[in-house]
């Protein structure tokens, strides 16, 4: 899926649609300046820096045709898009002077370690170690040092688990998930899923007000998204409407920094469970029929395709 491809669908008399991971949070935030769009071919202020393309871990490859990697870009910061309690969003356009080649890109920058708030997080890094036990140790002990490595983990984690799920999708067409741009320490670099020309993101799941056949249709996809991940061995782990877009009709997962390993990690059948609980609640009270929705029987599914039971 590329952002050129990716007109929005919805409208909404709230103004221009930003994704959130925390929308209670979000709310008490109140809303940030919309981002001002300039034009590709604007010559770059000099205060714009150098595209950080060429010292990241890059995306899976073939690289997206939208995508521009030449080491000439400019990346021109042009807003928020979200804020949570781990990680901001911004919006950043990657051009290269004096050519019509530019891309929207969604940077999501975790949280300086003195202020970071992950949450529950000790539950969603069993099973995820490093090699070294003076790094596990920090990690555990939640040192500056040790929440800096937890930072790192979830970024790596995320990047790790949106390339795997990308290639499963453009392979399968199951399941859809934002291209992986790049890795840069604790800034991950993401597709933007949305209307290029405004700058406007697609709508969260929680937005919009799906016709029955619709409705369905979503949940199908939703269906084959879990299995996806159970099958290569991933719960998300936090899983609810507001880190799922529609776009263009398309099912569009976001936000999987605490994906969960549901066979190394002890609660991962339990964090699977939750999931399925939480976004199955969504859909009947909406209006699909709670048997076609049966949080037991789906969760019991997608144990048994990650091979638990």
């Amino acid at each position: 899926m590329r952002e050129h491809d990716l007109p929005a669908r919805q409208r909404h008399g709230r103004g221009k649609s930003r994704f959130d991971d925390d929308e209670p949070y979000y709310l008490k935030q109140g809303r940030h300046a919309e981002p001002a769009l300039t034009e590709p071919d604007d010559e770059p202020d000099p205060e714009d820096p150098w595209s950080s393309w060429d010292g990241a871990v890059h995306g899976p490859e073939p690289h997206p045709e939208w995508l521009v990697t030449e080491l000439a870009a400019r990346d021109t910061e042009l807003g928020v898009l979200k804020t949570g309690k781990e990680a901001d969003v911004h919006l950043v356009r990657r051009a290269v002077p004096e050519t019509g080649r530019s891309c929207l890109l969604a940077a999501k920058r975790y949280r300086d370690a003195q202020h970071r708030l992950f949450h529950r997080d000790a539950g969603y890094l069993e099973g995820r170690r490093v090699r070294r036990s003076r790094e596990n140790r920090a990690m555990a002990g939640r040192t500056a040092f040790g929440r800096q490595m937890i930072a790192g983990q979830w970024a790596a984690a995320e990047f790790a688990a949106l390339a795997r799920l990308w290639e499963i999708g453009a392979e399968s067409g199951r399941i859809a998930v934002p291209y992986p741009v790049q890795l840069l320490g604790t800034e991950l670099m993401l597709e933007f899923v949305g209307d290029a020309d405004e700058g406007q993101a697609a709508p969260r799941l929680a937005q919009v007000r799906p016709e029955p056949a619709e409705l369905r249709d979503l949940w199908e996809q939703l269906v084959d998204a879990l299995v996806v991940l159970a099958r290569a061995g991933y719960a998300h782990g936090d899983l609810s409407p507001y880190n799922l877009l529609v776009h263009r009709g398309r099912l569009v997962m976001i936000d999987l920094p605490q994906v969960v390993d549901v066979v190394a990690n002890p609660q991962g059948p339990e964090f699977l469970a939750r999931d399925v609980k939480v976004v199955g609640a969504w859909f009947t009270a909406r209006g699909l029929p709670a048997l076609d929705a049966d949080p037991a029987a789906l969760t019991g599914l997608l144990l048994r395709e990650a091979g638990i039971c």
